[in-house]
């Protein structure tokens, strides 16, 4: 094989762990060197990051080695939160990553990996898929590496290999687009010809299935574009929606978005439950599965808040994806933001998503 994945756990943060998983994923490859290491370290890793890479790179004879800090980390064989842990996956043969050079255009999606935001420049440009995590409170030190070195962002391309990328948002419409009436800064104060909290409520109990009123958490808001068809209740939302964190609620009934709404807008309210993430993932995968019935591995990022901890302790999204391919190598993290390509062009930062790549094997990559 030229890939192979292992995932490793222990009581402490140290180097050793990484090179126990590189000599368990070149066994799987049946490699005795890489020519690159995808790697993802639990934060419990931050300040032992760079001796941590700086070792994996000599077991593995490669310099590039690529990947970040992350809330956890999710294998083929498992995944691991709240302890420190080293997932890894090795390429050898035809299959590398390198780094994107200078003045040339990439037509195949960009694996990349950054801090909390979207660097600058990465919402223009070439086709964008990976995490990003903002790190442990008050820590200052790089969350990614790439070449061996620990940087503020690593952006690499797939040699020998072609990558498809899907997206799952797991949020259903609760009901149709309203008109937005009025609006302060952040604050949404009107829409159809309700106070903003009363048209949220208003579709919330019109959902026979909801039984008590959700936690805001689990509801969003949805733009909907100028000319774009109002959704249906019970709609998933696919990738050319627009969900809005909803922050917080006021006095005044008004409800304020992590962005600005606008009057003219049209706005749908959202909500997401594990069943609905799981359907959603379903129909992801089966949308990959389609483009690429014969993958070689398997990359995917997942928000930390629909992982483990959303369905109560065990990872329904990986199970989609590993049950559908089972062996696949497969590895990924849980961080806070997830970084995709959006259908009207260029790259967004999402929230509460799962993005999930398929390898193939390629005579060569495209470009332009």
């Amino acid at each position: 094989m030229s890939v192979g994945s292992a995932l490793v756990s222990g009581d402490d943060a140290v180097p050793g762990l990484a090179v126990k998983a590189l000599a368990l994923a070149l066994e799987k490859a049946g490699q005795s060197y890489a020519s690159s290491v995808l790697m993802f370290l639990t934060a419990e890793f931050s300040r032992q990051a760079q001796q941590t890479v700086t070792a994996v790179a000599r077991a593995a004879r490669c310099t590039q080695v690529v990947g970040g800090v992350a809330a956890g980390v999710v294998t083929d064989s498992g995944w691991v939160l709240d302890r420190p842990a080293v997932a890894l996956m090795v390429f050898a043969d035809d299959l590398s990553l390198a780094g994107l050079d200078a003045g040339r255009t990439i037509a195949a999606p960009i694996l990349s990996y950054a801090g909390g935001s979207l660097p600058p420049g990465w919402a223009e440009g070439g086709r964008r898929f990976g995490g990003s995590f903002t790190g442990p409170p008050g820590s200052v030190e790089p969350v990614a590496w790439q070449q061996g070195r620990l940087l503020g962002k690593c952006s690499v391309r797939l040699q020998g290999g072609r990558v498809e990328v899907d997206v799952s948002l797991g949020w259903r419409f609760l009901g149709r687009a309203h008109a937005i009436e009025s609006s302060r800064a952040y604050e949404l104060v009107r829409l159809g010809g309700k106070l903003a909290l009363a048209s949220l409520m208003r579709d919330v109990a019109a959902n026979d299935d909801l039984v008590a009123p959700p936690p805001i958490s689990t509801l969003c808001a949805v733009l909907i574009n100028a000319g774009d068809p109002s959704p249906r209740p019970g709609q998933l939302l696919d990738a050319s929606h627009h969900p809005v964190a909803i922050v917080d609620s006021s006095a005044d009934e008004s409800l304020t978005l992590s962005e600005r709404p606008l009057p003219g807008q049209h706005l749908a309210w959202a909500i997401r439950s594990p069943a609905t993430a799981t359907e959603d993932m379903h129909r992801s995968v089966a949308q990959l599965a389609r483009a690429a019935p014969d993958p070689e591995a398997a990359l995917l990022f997942s928000c930390l808040g629909r992982g483990p901890y959303f369905h109560g302790g065990e990872d329904a999204d990986v199970d989609c994806l590993r049950k559908r391919f089972p062996g696949l190598p497969l590895i990924g993290c849980y961080g806070t933001g997830q970084i995709a390509p959006s259908p009207a062009g260029g790259n967004r930062l999402l929230q509460n998503a799962v993005v999930t790549a398929l390898i193939s094997s390629s005579a060569r990559e495209a470009d332009v």
